[in-house]
């Protein structure tokens, strides 16, 4: 095969369907793809994810397997359980560095051991509209600073297990109001703003070595007035690769793309005509698979890059450019893991740290009379859509955690269509309730109907798994800052008394 199409290949970064390698995605590593993206549809279990990624790696020895690992709200190894570690806002409400390392560090451990050794993590963007549908608390919070202490933290840890941080969403999603999976979202910040906000934990994420970046689907007028960020060669050549003395980023790493199928690119460029802009712009890699998961895609994708290369539409430098970051990071992940092994400096197992980091990011207010639970309770989860990032596989609450600690709980889950207080006090049946909810502050239903619920039982605890934004109500309210397994279970043992 010719190099312009093994480069071509090597700048994508596709999914697939199915828990083991499907021939056509060998195939193609031995023809020059040279990175995989994998989602929850992909992992059954560690062993089989260990099986999938050797699989992989026989075809290609230094290939890059990609996730989408966040934790909290956002997991892939734990899709079908909830994660074992909090998200961004729980580890910035805790605001403990070192903390936010061994995190990092065991979850990195973790995806080492499956065999994967490029996350999508973590999330730098400043969460500066509470309102924001897609980020909230995928964000360590709202304090720039804070952010990129932690940002750089985080990266350090993940790195130091042999697994590359992919810093994201560059040039920062957190001032946004649409979710970019469904249109593109525009910040209207001037510059003087986004330096002083967005791009501050961006440059701390590059000062800690981040070995990625990946591009937001937004708009930023101030930037870029007609392309969003991921096709704006302002936004990735420009300002990322920029000198600091410019004004730029100064970064020397990856470019990775968000997914190409989301609709702020599929929607208004395609992704054959997006993927082909976004490389011409400074990107180094395409991720796609998230929606789309198939060799024809990939095919697509790869015959779009060498026509435009044909064309004179893409230089064929920047192509190669961009297909030598690819091999240069595959490398970099190879020695990684090779040198931790041989030098034994590999973390060591941490198994406990994800709930000791939930526990500590709880905030409890108690009523004056708080009298604590002393016996089976009804658990209502007041349940919003959840959002593409997050998905709606992953379990939430923590109704299961409760009933395992207080046998004979219950729990009733109630969306806007159900948002009925008389069927929860039916269901409760005079037992005390437990009210779940996700971001009360952003569902208007969802307040009105908590509200209802204490007017008629002011006893009722309250649980907020969302950004932490209503003032406490309920006569015990809990704060997890965030809805993975271990934030419920930390919630759970409060309720509990355990």
């Amino acid at each position: 095969m010719d190099t312009l199409t093994r480069d071509a290949l090597t700048v994508l970064q596709p999914g697939f369907t199915g828990t083991t390698a499907p021939g056509w995605l060998l195939r193609r590593l031995g023809e020059g793809l040279h990175s995989v993206g994998l989602f929850g549809r992909n992992i059954a279990s560690p062993e089989q994810l260990a099986a999938l990624t050797a699989q992989l790696r026989a075809e290609c020895e230094d290939v890059l397997v990609a996730i989408d690992e966040e934790g909290g709200d956002v997991t892939r190894l734990e899709v079908r359980t909830g994660s074992s570690f909090p998200g961004n806002l729980a580890l910035g409400t805790v605001d403990d560095t070192a903390l936010t390392r061994a995190v990092a560090r065991e979850l990195g451990r973790r995806l080492a051991a499956c065999g994967v050794n490029l996350n999508w993590a973590p999330s730098a963007d400043v969460n500066s509209d509470p309102d924001n549908p897609v980020i909230g608390v995928r964000s360590f919070g709202a304090d720039p600073h804070l952010v990129a202490r932690h940002t750089a933290a985080y990266v350090e840890g993940l790195q130091a297990a042999g697994v590359a941080a992919c810093t994201k969403h560059f040039p920062g999603h957190g001032d946004t109001s649409v979710d970019s999976h469904h249109d593109l979202p525009r910040i209207d910040a001037d510059l003087t703003t986004l330096y002083a906000r967005e791009l501050v934990p961006f440059r701390a994420a590059v000062a800690a070595g981040t070995k990625a970046v990946m591009s937001a689907h937004i708009l930023l007028p101030a930037l870029d007035a007609a392309l969003p960020a991921t096709l704006s060669a302002a936004a990735l050549h420009g300002l990322l690769r920029g000198p600091v003395t410019e004004g730029g980023l100064g970064f020397d790493g990856l470019i990775v793309t968000d997914g190409m199928e989301m609709r702020a690119i599929a929607g208004t460029y395609g992704i054959e005509r997006g993927s082909v802009m976004a490389i011409a712009a400074g990107a180094d890699a395409i991720c796609v698979g998230g929606g789309l998961a198939d060799e024809e895609t990939v095919l697509r994708l790869r015959d779009a890059l060498v026509a435009a290369v044909r064309a004179g539409e893409l230089a064929e430098e920047r192509l190669a450019d961009a297909a030598a970051r690819v091999r240069a990071l595959a490398r970099w992940t190879a020695g990684a893991g090779a040198g931790a092994a041989q030098e034994g400096t590999a973390p060591a197992p941490a198994p406990e740290v994800g709930l000791t980091a939930a526990r500590r990011a709880l905030r409890v207010t108690a009523a004056a009379g708080y009298v604590p639970v002393d016996g089976p309770v009804y658990v209502a989860a007041f349940t919003p859509l959840a959002n593409i990032a997050v998905g709606d596989e992953t379990p939430w609450g923590v109704g299961a955690e409760l009933a395992r600690l207080v046998p004979g709980t219950e729990t009733g889950t109630y969306g806007a269509a159900e948002a009925d207080v008389e069927q929860v006090l039916r269901a409760a049946a005079g037992r005390r309730i437990v009210a779940v909810v996700r971001d009360v502050h952003r569902h208007p239903w969802m307040a009105g109907m908590l509200g209802t619920l204490l007017a008629a039982r002011p006893e009722t605890v309250v649980v907020e798994m969302g950004l932490n934004q209503a003032p406490p109500t309920g006569a015990l309210h809990i704060a997890t800052h965030g809805a993975a397994r271990v934030c419920g279970l930390a919630a759970a043992e409060v309720i509990a008394g355990a």
